[in-house]
């Protein structure tokens, strides 16, 4: 069974390289490019992971996230934010809103990946 990722990210390229990197990786990807539209995916067809943008459109990725871990329906979904924002405070953030990993851009395909792996495993 294919395991299905949320992508959420509002820079064009950006989503189509991850898109690409997961689907060679076996992945069934959705991107969407805006915080409303990420929670609306994962209300109508919950995936099994969500990797989240902070600086989005409407909604920022903390409040996105936020708003996925405190809804009993979707809090054991694992979450990444990945994200250019590397201050502390975001970070702490990103922590307190109750993502499961923080990663800042530029990142490296092969981390990104042994990130998700991880989480999916450990959550099955």
């Amino acid at each position: 069974m294919q395991k299905k990722i949320l992508i959420v990210e509002d820079e064009e390229s950006l989503l189509k390289l991850e898109s690409i990197l997961l689907t060679t990786k076996g992945y069934h990807v959705q991107g969407v490019a805006t915080g409303t539209a990420a929670l609306k995916a994962v209300a109508e067809d919950p995936p099994d992971l969500v990797l989240l943008d902070i600086m989005l459109p409407e909604m920022d990725g903390f409040e996105v996230c936020r708003q996925i871990k405190s809804s009993s329906q979707t809090r054991h979904i694992p979450v990444i934010l990945l994200t250019a924002k590397k201050s502390p405070e975001d970070i702490n953030r990103g922590k307190q809103v109750g993502a499961d990993h923080y990663m800042t851009k530029p990142f490296k395909s092969s981390m990104v990946i042994a990130s998700i792996e991880r989480l999916l495993s450990s959550t099955h």
